[in-house]
């Protein structure tokens, strides 16, 4: 039988016999030996087995991205009128068309083209040699040539390189916050644990992709390449589909409602043309006039553009966005998934309070390893000092660098002990010089304390675990430190005992002489100052936010207080996530705000659940746990410090400066990105509409001449409106400022569509508005068609200049953002009027677009009648605030 086939695994994470088991039963399972493999029996299960890494998963192919830029139905019918055009011979008009498409389109690859490499990323994490034991010879091999049923060696500072199974542990820690979430780096042993452990619980493994912080092991290996908990995770990215973002999906939407208006209106027109007696040639030219007419030429360029100042906006607030749409995904989020480790916390512990037996306490200030801060006491600060010079001589940290800029070289929590001391007045530098350590021994899983005896030889002082520690000391002091313990425990803090023993011999080992209790310290991994105001102001917004850690539940329950994320019930836990089915999971994280103890596999179905009830979800992470819920989400956030590569590869959004408020500043980006993309929306399509009721209204009465009506504006002075004086007057909308209550109102529907009520009305009566305008001087300007075109033409640019006046807020008075907030629109009015005056009066581009020149009684004529727009749209907005 194959080895594979002897290992029974556990549904939720891997063989149970792995962690449940002894050293001996799992070698005996693997069919090895504590001497290691033979080099014939490696190779022959190197053959079996594979190449310790993960498999790479393809990516779209470059055709594959490109085709997905024309997957719309606006640039279907932009495609189709292009093509019509261009069969009828009307060359100039396709060739203009197309070319927005294929500007569009490059824009949208060269974005896409950039993403998605986290499968790559997580496979780098796995590259570096291992120390095996070969033939009964410890040899060095490279990664990949690892099998299940070596016997490894590692040390503290490397990467493991495999899951393995401790079978000899000498105070090993490992860092696995960037699987697990816990914030600290957690004691492996070689003992056995429970059967139904969660990830996190699992001593006795070490995963590949953690990293050793102290401490050395001899380990068996148990899983490679796809199986290990990393190929679990990388599997796991594979398998997921990007979801579309709310706005693509409401454009394509937006699209096809158009593009189906448009056809049925074209063939109507054509049914009418021919009825008319036109020629079936000409008729179908004046349809095509109609659908060049009607047809937002440069929408796609206007949202891809405001996209485009949404993404540089961000970026200037250290927030790196990979694909376009993501930076109005985050306006529309509802539900804020974060992780709590380096994203809510700042993933570097700090002392909180301090307590002694005579009932002094302490609280601490200061923000992570930063020499700044501050002890504030209550009680003797005597017994508080001798407190944490016992804790600054129990220590196997040091502290490098200076102001924010300062590591722990070491365990964090004894750096985090060294920096309390500081901030309590202990001078380090000199403590250390006057009494260097003489004797140290080290912290040790099964110990589960750590003792250093320094010079002159007079005291030993001892941290660890209160449990051991409190056993050697006086019963009285034990019973009132275990009191302060439970509440510090309640709190979420991690709890440490500090004694000290009088010593001759400067012994570091504990013996049935009584130790003399200095106290206990209580560490936290602290929330960034940030993030309670931010939390606050997504509340405001109708935002919900969510916790999801690997960490313990009393922790994320502390945490979630803090928050006031909390709320009544303690936190769900992966266990409980696993129990349920979908709908009572949909149902149960409506209202539960903290989750804890999650692995990979829950957040992503936690994710699933949030958007299977309808809500859009954003995930903010930095580890590689973290990486498929990032890629499930409507909206992934990578912490861009201290997030790992599979992260940032994995999200949308990588924040330059890990802050958790700039979520709150990209959800208000966002917000503003779409307000503006409906004020875009509402000054382009009464546009669109008002050529095709001119085009509409021409064939339905005006004379026709040639087999042709005469049109109050020709086709390529429509393009022109269209593209040149649309879209130079659109683009300076996409700078406006956020409109007052953009972060007080609720975030919009997943389904919303573009095309509100609000949208629909402005559109109609704006649009026929502008019709008749142009009508009207068309008919007034007298027997000469091309200047009466001229002036029609001219009429339309003027509207559109006042029109874009009005479109600066939504229902507000312009005066309400201020008049001059935006000069952007100054300089598209002056381009656009620049512009206009070339076209009247340049005689090359008189030719082109077949203009004549105006006088300066008509230039007026044209302006005041494109004014008529501002106290019709004035009275609207009045109306719709009452």
């Amino acid at each position: 039988m194959a080895l594979s086939e002897r290992v029974v695994s556990d549904r939720n994470a891997g063989p149970v016999g792995w962690y449940a088991s002894t050293g001996a039963e799992v070698l005996l399972r693997l069919s090895s030996r504590r001497q290691g493999l033979g080099a014939d029996e490696a190779a022959r299960r190197l053959v079996e087995y594979g190449p310790n890494r993960l498999t790479r998963q393809r990516g779209p192919s470059v055709w594959a991205v490109l085709g997905r830029q024309f997957a719309s139905p606006l640039i279907y019918a932009l495609l189709i009128a292009a093509v019509v055009a261009v069969a009828f011979g009307d060359l100039a008009d396709g060739a203009v068309v197309l070319g927005v498409v294929v500007l569009n389109a490059v824009i949208g690859f060269v974005q896409e083209f950039r993403a998605g490499r986290a499968i790559q990323a997580l496979a780098q994490l796995v590259s570096e040699p291992a120390t095996v034991l070969r033939d009964k010879r410890w040899t060095q091999v490279a990664a990949e040539a690892l099998v299940p049923g070596d016997v490894v060696s590692v040390e503290a500072g490397a990467r493991v390189v495999a899951d393995l199974r401790v079978l000899e542990a000498h105070g090993l820690r490992v860092d696995e916050s960037t699987l697990t979430g816990e914030s600290v780096p957690v004691d492996k042993s070689a003992a056995p644990v429970d059967p139904a452990a969660d990830l996190a619980d699992r001593r006795s493994i070490v995963h590949g992709g953690s990293l050793v912080t102290a401490g050395s092991a001899v380990a068996a290996v148990v899983e490679t390449g796809d199986r290990t908990q990393l190929g679990r995770i990388s599997g796991l990215l594979g398998g997921i589909e990007k979801t579309r973002t709310p706005l693509t999906l409401r454009i394509d939407r937006l699209g096809s409602i158009v593009t189906k208006i448009i056809a049925v209106v074209a063939v109507v027109l054509l049914a009418v043309a021919l009825l008319r007696g036109y020629p079936v040639a000409d008729a179908a030219l004046t349809a095509i006039t109609l659908a060049v007419a009607a047809i937002p030429e440069g929408l796609p360029a206007i949202v891809t553009i405001a996209l485009a100042v949404g993404v540089r906006r961000m970026a200037r607030r250290r927030a790196v966005v990979r694909e376009l749409p993501a930076v109005e995904t985050l306006g529309s989020t509802s539900v804020v998934c974060t992780d709590k480790t380096g994203t809510l916390t700042r993933n570097e512990m700090m002392v909180r309070r301090a307590w002694t037996p005579q009932g002094d306490e302490a609280a601490f200030e200061g923000v992570g390893y930063e020499a700044a801060g501050r002890m504030v006491p209550r009680g003797d600060t005597g017994r508080l000092r001798d407190l944490l010079v016992g804790a600054a001589f129990a220590n196997e940290a040091r502290l490098d660098g200076a102001g924010d800029r300062r590591t722990v070289l070491g365990d964090p929590t004894d750096g985090a002990l060294l920096v309390a001391a500081e901030r309590g007045g202990v001078a380090l530098a000199e403590l250390f010089r006057n009494h260097p350590p003489r004797a140290v021994l080290p912290f040790d899983s099964e110990r589960r304390y750590m003792a250093s005896t320094p010079e002159p030889n007079a005291v030993t002082y001892f941290k660890g675990a209160p449990e051991v520690l409190l056993a050697h000391v006086d019963p009285a002091d034990a019973e009132a430190a275990r009191i302060v313990l439970d509440a510090y425990t309640a709190d979420g803090m991690r709890v440490l005992a500090l004694c000290r023993r009088s010593d001759a011999d400067g012994s570091t080992v504990l013996d049935d002489r009584r130790l003399e209790l200095l106290g206990l310290v209580a560490l936290i991994d602290p929330l960034r100052p940030e993030v309670p105001d931010a939390v606050a102001a997504c509340h405001r917004a109708g935002v919900s936010v969510k916790m999801i850690t690997g960490d313990h539940a009393a922790t994320a329950a502390a945490i979630g207080r803090d928050l006031g994320i909390a709320g009544d019930g303690p936190p769900m836990t992966g266990a409980e996530i696993a129990a349920l089915s979908e709908d009572e999971l949909r149902r149960r994280v409506r209202t539960t705000d903290v989750f804890a103890r999650v692995a990979p596999e829950h957040k992503l179905k936690l994710v699933r659940a949030l958007q299977a009830g309808g809500a859009v979800t954003a995930m903010t992470g930095d580890g590689v746990n973290d990486a498929p819920a990032l890629r499930q989400a409507d909206i992934g956030v990578a912490m861009g410090r201290a997030g790992t590569a599979a992260a940032k590869e994995a999200a949308d959004i990588v924040l330059g400066d890990d802050n958790f408020a700039t979520i709150k500043a990209a959800i208000e980006e966002g917000r503003r990105v779409y307000d503006n993309l409906v004020k875009a929306l509402t000054f382009v399509l009464p546009t669109n509409v008002g050529e095709a009721l001119i085009v509409l209204v021409a064939v339905l009465t005006f004379p026709v001449v040639g087999g042709l009506p005469v049109l109050p504006v020709e086709p390529v002075q429509i393009l022109w409106i269209n593209l040149v004086a649309t879209v130079s007057l659109a683009l300076p909308i996409a700078f406006e400022a956020r409109e007052a209550d953009s972060m007080s109102r609720p975030p919009r529907a997943p389904n919303e569509p573009l095309l509100s009520r609000f949208v629909v009305t402005r559109t109609v009566y704006v649009g026929v508005l502008m019709a008749a305008v142009a009508i009207a001087l068309f008919l007034v300007a007298g027997p000469e068609t091309a200047r009466a075109q001229t002036l029609a033409v001219t009429s339309v640019a003027f509207f559109q200049i006042f029109y874009l006046l009005m479109c600066r807020t939504m229902t507000a008075p312009v005066r309400s953002i201020g008049w001059t907030s935006n000069r952007y629109v100054f300089v598209g009015i002056g381009l656009l009027l620049v512009l206009q005056i070339a076209v009247v009066h340049l005689p090359f581009l008189q030719a082109v677009f077949r203009t004549e020149d105006l006088s300066l009684r008509q230039w007026t004529l044209a302006a005041a009648a494109g004014a008529v727009v501002v106290p019709v749209v004035a009275m609207e907005k009045y109306l719709r605030r009452r």
